[in-house]
């Protein structure tokens, strides 16, 4: 295929109202304060996203209001995750009937699937679309682990593009750059403090949720090091990296929220049962954010 992904691309939030709706406003507001932040495409209904909430009703409507709002500034992304290859298909059907460029599959979760079951689950997806189709591998959140070997089966299917390899063992990234550096697949790093590491090893960007709060930190990284300013790729990561360490101050992806209302842009509450940080813990972002220069 000729598409191609590359660059930082956020991944998006779900801003939300007080009562739980999908707040539209706000998230055509965030989009435009992310495109002029520098990122180079947009991600929208992955794990930051909080896919797992979201009724089918609300991801077509949130992809709608996203491609509107994106107006073919760059490449939008969609998650089509589902505990089910039957849920992952759905989903991926309505993203292409809302016309997106890209879509984003993560390994099934809560159950325990083995390699030829999640070749098997992949290889279906694709062949149910279109679209190209980043892999998505996030075994610290699944516990599911896509190998590399699975990888470089999936890598020859044409529509399968490449990963966003958000497992945070830079050896799994570099074994899955290794094993493909000679075919049309791309890998994308999904740990936030390892942009710049992956790459340096050849990777083509990043899906990182830092890029909602911090846009134009995040997409220097990618821009700085393809200009040949590896140092200042590098300085860029540094300042980054406090940001992506603090979501250990409250439960995912309530950071990434709250420290979007710290500065001013409305993202709402998270979908129950995660609530709000505590008044300490909303202090210490704070301090991070001042540090990092955005507040």
């Amino acid at each position: 295929m000729n598409f191609a992904p590359k660059g930082v691309l956020p991944a998006m939030i779900t801003p939300l109202t007080k009562d739980g709706k999908v707040n539209e406003k706000a998230l055509r507001k965030l989009i435009d304060f992310l495109l002029d932040g520098g990122v180079h495409g947009i991600f929208a209904i992955g794990t930051t996203g909080e896919f797992y909430c979201l009724s089918n009703d609300e991801y077509r409507m949130i992809l709608e209001v996203t491609k509107d709002q994106v107006a073919g500034r760059v490449p939008v992304y969609a998650g089509a995750n589902h505990i089910t290859t039957r849920g992952s298909i759905e989903l991926a059907q309505i993203a292409q009937e809302v016309g997106v460029d890209a879509l984003s599959v993560l390994t099934p979760l809560f159950i325990s699937p083995n390699q030829q079951q999640l070749i098997k689950h992949f290889t279906d997806v694709a062949a149910s679309t279109d679209l190209p189709i980043l892999l998505y591998d996030n075994r610290p959140k699944t516990h599911v682990a896509l190998q590399p070997g699975s990888v470089v089966e999936l890598a020859k299917i044409k529509n399968i593009i490449g990963i966003k390899d958000s497992s945070g063992d830079m050896t799994n990234t570099a074994e899955n750059i290794r094993l493909t550096r000679d075919m049309d697949f791309d890998v994308m790093i999904g740990r936030d403090t390892l942009i710049h590491a992956n790459l340096c090893y050849g990777g083509a960007g990043a899906v990182a949720a830092c890029a909602n709060v911090a846009p134009r930190i995040c997409a220097d990284i990618y821009d700085k090091y393809v200009a040949g300013d590896i140092k200042g790729s590098l300085e860029a990561q540094f300042r980054l990296a406090p940001l992506r360490i603090a979501f250990s101050l409250g439960t995912f992806p309530t950071v990434i929220k709250e420290a979007l209302e710290l500065l001013g842009i409305e993202a709402g509450p998270c979908f129950e049962p995660v609530g709000p940080m505590s008044s300490d813990e909303k202090e210490q972002l704070k301090k991070i954010l001042k540090g990092m220069e955005l507040l």
